[in-house]
């Protein structure tokens, strides 16, 4: 798995590139050594080649059987709390149906699993759970249409695995990478998914994401209705989304890598109609939005917080729709970016709390040398209020129009723009890179 250091790594590369939405040439697979799960104290030996489905239906409850490398065949069912290992042993779908299908609260270590069915409609999966206290550790994940697949379950763990989507296949016919629906109480910890449609957390409460890798799918993680969800110290790099929270409330995201979500749709984090959201020290760069707010927080009582997070060159660090209130952005450093802040439709964020953020623009000046400005920020740019009134003038950002347009409304102030935002203890330096520990 890629460590932290080659993550500061990649990092520092994208700050230091420029800030062209081109997405990168699609890449192979990459080549990963895999922690390889200890193997059980005891255990009943499996020959390469063998009938698996008969060896695991005269296992008894509790047994570990090791499976000598080679190709063993699938469909695989196993019904009892079984553990399963075999680093280097390769199950291999015979193109129909989910490949290995665990209902039992066993274990699953180490082994290939080889394609599965076509049929979305079926769900056809590499790895099937429905089980509670399951574990699929060290898998490698090839050729099939979902990857690991979780539904009413609870406090499964799936950990240390490589899936691998396929590239030739357009974003949204591929399957996901790994999906959990109505699985509770779950860990999904230090995976690589790569070239993957999505991560999908969907009506799944009290789920862990915790250092996983998902880079060139669609949405890197997509949180729906799942509450008490936690997203900590995972990179996501070069998907359209980084990670989506839709209608999910008290949701932890916490020390992120989110990069390179360029392109029309690119976004580093998006949120919709989710509250009592804590989004602390995460790393956006090179987004073509950093983080997208729409309705949230829906609830009265609910309130998001944006915390020493850093925003670098993106076109825009923040977007609200109709989020302009309850929402606190405190200590977030914006960098490199075409603007902090756009409104859509119009309108002003001057309803959300800024507070003791340090903007790359900031004119002020500090006098008595406490690091805090003694003027408020304030973003006033005309061209920023015209794309945020007029979307189809996106077609000029970047380009020498819209600097015009900017360089004329301060020279000639015919036009007063819209003030968008306020902050009245701007920050003089910039929240150093280091802060956002998890990268």
């Amino acid at each position: 798995m890629p460590s932290h250091r080659l993550t500061v790594l990649l990092a520092t590369t994208l700050l230091a590139a420029s800030c062209s939405p081109e997405r990168p040439a699609s890449r192979g697979p990459r080549e990963v050594e895999l922690p390889r799960p200890e193997r059980p104290a005891a255990c009943v030996e499996i020959p390469a080649g063998a009938d698996l489905q008969a060896a695991v239906d005269a296992a008894a409850p509790g047994q570990a059987l090791c499976l000598a490398p080679g190709t063993y065949d699938g469909p695989l069912q196993i019904e009892e709390a079984i553990t399963l290992w075999g680093p280097g042993a390769v199950i291999r779908s015979q193109g129909k149906g989910s490949t290995v299908r665990l209902d039992a609260p066993g274990r699953l270590l180490g082994l290939t699993v080889d394609g599965s069915g076509g049929r979305f409609d079926k769900l056809d999966a590499a790895v099937r759970v429905q089980a509670e206290d399951a574990l699929v550790e060290g898998l490698t994940i090839r050729n099939a249409t979902f990857g690991i697949l979780v539904e009413r379950s609870k406090r499964v763990t799936i950990r240390g695995n490589h899936v691998v989507g396929d590239r030739r296949k357009a974003l949204g016919l591929r399957g996901d990478g790994i999906r959990l629906w109505e699985a509770h109480g779950c860990l999904i910890e230090g995976n690589l998914v790569e070239a993957s449609r999505d991560m999908v957390i969907w009506y799944s409460t009290d789920t862990t994401l915790l250092e996983n890798t998902v880079v060139d799918g669609r949405y890197g993680s997509h949180l729906m209705y799942s509450h008490r969800s936690h997203v900590l110290r995972n990179r996501y790099v070069g998907n359209t989304v980084g990670v989506f929270v839709m209608y999910s409330r008290e949701v932890d995201l916490r020390e992120n890598l989110l990069a390179d979500s360029a392109g029309a749709a690119g976004i580093g984090l998006g949120v919709k109609e989710s509250g009592n959201l804590d989004v602390v020290r995460n790393l956006f760069v090179h987004n073509t939005i950093g983080a997208y707010l729409e309705t949230s927080p829906l609830q009265q009582d609910d309130h998001n917080l944006f915390e020493e997070n850093v925003f670098r060159l993106g076109e825009t660090g923040v977007v609200f729709h109709s989020s302009q209130h309850r929402n606190v952005f405190r200590r977030n450093s914006f960098r490199d970016n075409f603007a902090v802040v756009r409104v859509e439709g119009g309108g002003d964020a001057l309803g959300v709390t800024w507070d003791g953020n340090d903007y790359d623009d900031y004119a002020g000046y500090d006098l008595d040398g406490d690091g805090i400005g003694d003027i408020p920020y304030e973003q006033r740019r005309l061209s920023s209020d015209l794309l945020a009134r007029t979307p189809s003038l996106e077609f000029f950002r970047g380009s020498l129009t819209l600097a015009l347009v900017d360089a004329a409304s301060h020279a000639l102030p015919l036009v007063k723009p819209t003030l968008v935002l306020r902050d009245e203890s701007p920050r003089m330096a910039p929240l150093p890179i280091e802060v956002v520990r998890g990268n």
